[in-house]
């Protein structure tokens, strides 16, 4: 492996962009809003979408694949590709000294995302994922709240994404590629939402059944679920339930909720109107409610921008990101690998 070099504290950053379809696109427009760093990269098999997001940053250069990146002697790389190149692709990046920025899930299994959280310790670099939902100003406040100790203990925790709609894309319903179905997509953001909201209690035990098509998926390796229902209990006597799905006749876009509940209080973070962008936060006694915050929230990019921010200041290897192997762990076993 090559010698790293050390963090630049004085220059701008310089970033590249792997994969840039709609969602590659919005964090890269969300980067450019922090006036952080220079785009002088960008990559995608698809010259007509390179030069699209090419016109958001006209000084980059459009290239066609990560190796011509890398050489360019990145400071960050952003990933936007299919899950099953996540892992390996970070990986690359961070061994060529390059800090980076990756869509979720991180890797499709939990060997995948110790191996990727291994590779940034070792080269000292920044690793962010693009666990959007934190950056929700209902969810900021939320965990603050929880954290204060203002609810008592929070003894159950009620987490819902249920999406009306489904992947275009046919590599969401490989297995091999995908690494799972509704929970690797949805489920993984409300697993995170629970367990950074909580301070990551250990998770003593963990069962789900999985659906495709409204039946069992059972042990079958050529299907992905789009229906799963799973309880995790948790170390500290709290109990977790989480529901996830693709196409679910909801009667509306989405149905999206995280909700904990306390001996002293409750609180959740709901999306209003099937809305899969507004949301509203609530904190509830008894039957008296109190609002915590409500639309409008520009909260999608915020992951990104974050990352970048905290990359232009010089910083390095955050040992938050072994939390990252936390949440994967839970989504092994809900599927019980």
């Amino acid at each position: 492996m090559p010698e790293i070099p050390p963090i630049s504290h004085t220059a701008r950053p310089r970033l590249g962009f792997l994969g840039v379809g709609w969602i590659g696109r919005h964090r890269m427009n969300a980067i450019l809003k922090t006036d952080k760093v220079d785009i002088v990269a960008i990559a995608d098999p698809s010259l007509e979408t390179a030069a699209e997001a090419g016109r958001s940053a006209p000084d980059a250069k459009l290239v066609s694949t990560l190796d011509e990146l890398l050489d360019m002697e990145l400071d960050g790389v952003v990933i936007a590709t299919p899950s099953a190149l996540h892992a390996e692709q970070s990986i690359r990046a961070l061994e060529r000294g390059a800090a980076v920025f990756c869509q979720k899930p991180l890797g499709r299994t939990a060997e995948e995302v110790k191996a990727v959280v291994a590779a940034a310790r070792r080269a000292d670099r920044l690793l962010g994922v693009d666990l959007s939902y934190r950056f929700t100003e209902g969810m900021r406040r939320i965990r603050e709240v929880v954290r204060s100790g203002e609810l008592g203990h929070i003894y159950a925790v009620d987490l819902t994404f249920h999406n009306a709609y489904g992947p275009d894309k046919p590599w969401f319903y490989d297995p091999v590629l995908s690494g799972g179905g509704c929970v690797m997509d949805l489920g993984v953001h409300l697993v995170d939402l629970a367990l950074w909201t909580l301070d990551y209690p250990l998770v003593s035990d963990v069962s789900g059944k999985l659906f495709a098509g409204g039946e069992p998926l059972g042990g079958r390796a050529d299907r992905v679920e789009d229906y799963a229902a799973a309880t995790a209990d948790l170390a500290t006597g709290a109990t977790m339930r989480l529901a996830c799905s693709w196409r679910l006749q909801a009667g509306c876009d989405a149905m999206i909720s995280a909700t904990f509940y306390g001996t002293d209080g409750g609180v959740a973070l709901r999306n209003v109107d099937g809305s899969f962008y507004d949301f509203i936060a609530e904190r509830y006694r008894s039957t008296a409610r109190e609002t915590l915050a409500t639309p409008p929230d520009d909260w999608g990019g915020r992951a990104a921008a974050d990352w970048a921010e905290r990359l232009a200041a010089g910083e390095g290897f955050d040992p938050e990101a072994e939390r990252l192997v936390d949440v994967a762990c839970v989504l092994d076993r809900i599927y019980q690998r």
